[in-house]
């Protein structure tokens, strides 16, 4: 496929986007990735997983802070308890390969301790600079990873039961985790989802945010109809009941009008940080 093909499968509009821009495997392979959740039994070899994270860890980082660290978990047991904290996710268990990508500001502060200069830097700031450089290494690692035909599913639930998570990495002060990552050769062929339009995440100079609601209705329309959400896969329905206009934002706001981990603020200040 073309790159504006590609475009067009992946927000599901026309456009000419990208009409002008030559085949490129790099941009494919992102414009067509989706998560994989089944692997194959197949391992993933020492060496390659050695390059891979040589490649995440040459992302760009914050003021070149390389406040970012990754605990591949080797240990079965260990990856099986971790599951067990988050049971919803069958294939933390089941994945070749899982990590936990981490925001760590210790390496930093132990660094101003041998260097005789005072922390001044600890506030909220902080905290935020090490979760973004984790994130931004995690998906040089998804890229990476995914280029050489391996399958990715990133794991926030990894976070439900923060403590005991915290627990099993052996995280000291200041070093929090960000997500999990499972990696393996995929088992089967993936979907990709459809995202929402430029129309509404991209801004010229100021936010604006004006027609959101008529340009969501029409991305729910377009989704429902590629990947129609049957009656029994609605969310909650014992607290909303069925809805005839179900789609994404239905879906998700139902998703965030539970609460969900309210204890990781309390969690990252056990870690250290001044939030303020």
């Amino acid at each position: 496929m073309t790159i504006n093909e590609l475009i067009q499968q992946r927000f599901g509009l026309p456009t000419d986007i990208g009409t002008t821009v030559g085949p490129n495997e790099t941009l494919g392979n992102i414009l067509a990735r989706s998560s994989c959740r089944h692997y194959k039994s197949d391992p993933v070899s020492e060496d390659l997983l050695a390059t891979l994270f040589s490649v995440a860890f040459s992302a760009p980082s914050k003021s070149d802070l390389q406040q970012a660290c990754v605990i591949h978990v080797k240990d079965q047991e260990k990856q099986q308890r971790i599951a067990a904290l988050c049971p919803q996710i069958g294939w933390i268990a089941r994945a070749p390969v899982f990590m936990v990508w981490c925001g760590d500001s210790r390496r930093i502060r132990r660094l101003s301790v041998w260097r005789k200069h005072a922390f001044a830097n600890d506030h909220l700031d902080a905290f935020m600079n090490a979760a973004v450089d984790a994130g931004i290494a995690m998906q040089t690692f998804v890229i990476a990873a995914e280029a050489m035909g391996l399958g990715c599913c990133p794991v926030s639930e990894v976070r439900d039961d923060i403590d005991g998570l915290s627990a099993e990495l052996g995280l000291p002060k200041w070093v929090f985790p960000v997500a999990g990552l499972c990696v393996g050769w995929p088992a089967e062929e993936t979907q990709i989802s459809l995202r929402l339009p430029l129309s509404v995440i991209l801004h010229a100079d100021t936010y604006e945010d004006g027609e959101l609601l008529e340009h969501v209705t029409e991305y729910d329309r377009r989704r429902e109809i590629i990947d129609q959400t049957i009656s029994e896969e609605q969310r909650m329905v014992e607290r909303f009941g069925i809805s005839a206009d179900y789609g994404w934002s239905e879906n998700r706001t139902r998703q965030y009008n539970v609460p969900a981990r309210a204890d990781f603020g309390r969690y990252i200040r056990d870690q250290g940080f001044d939030l303020s």
